[in-house]
């Protein structure tokens, strides 16, 4: 019992002496503070240019713990975390900044990609929705619905789909898995229509199913998945 108490005093010193460092830094001499700053944003993008990540995260922590009002520094440590493949560390981050603002757009994806890497659908969701809502993005609306359909939500999964097929853009492309080196770019609206059938078919009801394949084909007639899919409503 001792040696716990005294392992959380000492982690409570620490977390003290953390604390009150922030607080001496943050509160620097103008000029030692901007000179300080110029040296660690030189380094973060000498870092970036010979893509040494835990330097340019050095850096960046300087930054954020001298500058704590400033969150633009909190947002690049997400896109550092989320571009060396650190995707909880990644969300975390893009978690903190969405907190002091809710339409950071680099946010909003970071947190959305890093926590469907990580499994946490139901986490993830909310950013998908919210970059849509926010942008427009009908690649985040295929998302929402993709998600919702994995998580079981099939009317909001319909609906997702329905504003895709109602609203897909020509230029508007999804990539799916052609084989382990090749992938093939299919037609948003082609891609909805097939997300419909999965949706209808994981529900029983197969003559909904069959002709949502059908027409994705009909659109995309090289769509593997979709005639993968439609062979399984015979």
């Amino acid at each position: 019992m001792k040696r716990v108490l005294f392992m959380l005093l000492m982690a409570f010193c620490a977390s003290t002496t953390i604390a009150q460092t922030a607080d001496s830094l943050a509160r620097l001499d103008p000029k030692l503070k901007k000179t300080m700053n110029a040296a660690d944003q030189a380094a973060y993008q000498l870092a970036m240019r010979y893509n040494d990540m835990a330097s340019a995260k050095t850096s960046l922590y300087n930054l954020i713990v001298r500058n704590p009002e400033d969150v633009r520094y909190v947002e690049m440590l997400g896109t550092v975390y989320y571009e060396s493949g650190q995707a909880m560390s990644a969300a975390l981050v893009a978690m903190d900044v969405l907190k002091v603002n809710d339409k950071s757009i680099t946010s909003l994806e970071i947190a959305a990609y890093s926590l469907e890497q990580v499994g946490a659908l139901e986490k993830s969701l909310p950013y998908f929705e919210s970059l849509y809502l926010l942008g427009g993005d009908n690649f985040s609306l295929y998302k929402s619905g993709f998600i919702q359909y994995s998580l079981k939500k099939y009317p909001e999964a319909m609906n997702s789909v329905n504003m895709l097929v109602k609203n897909a853009k020509p230029e508007d492309k999804v990539g799916f898995p052609k084989s382990q080196t090749e992938t093939q770019e299919i037609s948003m609206k082609a891609a909805a229509l097939n997300l419909k059938g999965m949706i209808y078919l994981d529900q029983g009801s197969k003559v909904e199913a069959k002709a949502a394949f059908q027409e994705a084909v009909s659109l995309d007639p090289a769509f593997d998945l979709a005639k993968e899919n439609l062979a399984k409503t015979n």
